[in-house]
């Protein structure tokens, strides 16, 4: 028997076993990516990919974790200051940061109050 967990609606609290989203919010994730384009239309395209590769390497570790003094491999290269399309602000290396994914999930979470909310 398949796991039960909740709508990713912010909110909603109906359980599902398959997918992202309750049927009431099954238009949310058409809505979500429509709006905000696909990952190569904000930049995450093969040049990000190389420049994300290089960064990783010079930078292996988790921020957070290691100011909490732990050890953690990065392997996200996250915007300290979301750029929101800037693409100045996109390539600028001094607002990058290695994170693990889950430091790079609660960040990201924390600025737009919830996955699918920006």
């Amino acid at each position: 028997m398949p796991l039960k967990r909740f709508c990713g609606k912010q909110g909603c609290k109906e359980t599902i076993t398959e997918g992202r989203y309750c049927k009431a919010h099954q238009d949310q994730v058409h809505s979500y990516d429509q709006h905000r384009g696909t990952a190569a239309e904000r930049g995450y395209d093969s040049r990000w990919r190389k420049a994300r590769e290089g960064y990783l390497k010079k930078h292996p570790l988790c921020v957070t974790h290691w100011e909490q003094g732990y050890v953690q491999a990065a392997t996200v290269v996250d915007h300290i200051k979301p750029h929101r399309g800037d693409k100045t602000l996109f390539w600028d290396r001094r607002n990058w940061q290695g994170l693990c994914k889950q430091c790079h999930d609660v960040k990201t979470a924390k600025e737009d109050g919830g996955f699918g909310n920006g």
